[in-house]
């Protein structure tokens, strides 16, 4: 598969929809005071944080991930096929790899445990949207 054969249009919903889980994710609603406690950081650090940066950043990396991701899949993964391949990439590629750095890097448990479910969460929707338009 190359790039002309990807959907575009799914590949930036599926980015978008990384933005959506976020939204809620690290809201007060879930865990947003759990991993300001557990990451160090402030409601004053996020204020001074540069959006622009931040999601400009966001979108560029997410968009990044959903474009490889599809081109991973081709254009014969169905529904089921995407969404356990975005479960696994999210489970054993990333968070294996969060958690290494975790380990070394000595953070918090509750840390790893809340941003791994993100990105699990996170691929297994970005698989899903991409098998639902292929």
């Amino acid at each position: 598969m190359n790039f002309t054969d990807v959907n575009y249009f799914a590949i930036l919903v599926a980015s978008l929809s990384s933005f959506m889980l976020g939204a809620v994710w690290y809201s007060k609603i879930l865990f947003k005071n759990a991993w300001l406690e557990n990451s160090g950081l402030t409601e004053q650090d996020l204020q001074l944080a540069d959006p622009r940066l931040i999601f400009a950043g966001s979108f560029l990396l997410t968009f990044t991930a959903s474009l490889v991701l599809a081109l991973f899949l081709g254009q014969e993964a169905g529904i089921g096929e995407s969404l356990g391949t975005g479960f696994a990439i999210g489970l054993f590629w990333v968070c294996s790899s969060l958690g290494l750095s975790y380990i070394f890097e000595q953070r918090p448990l509750k840390l790893f445990l809340i941003n791994g479910s993100y990105y699990v969460m996170q691929f297994s929707l970005m698989g899903l949207i991409l098998g639902l338009w292929p």
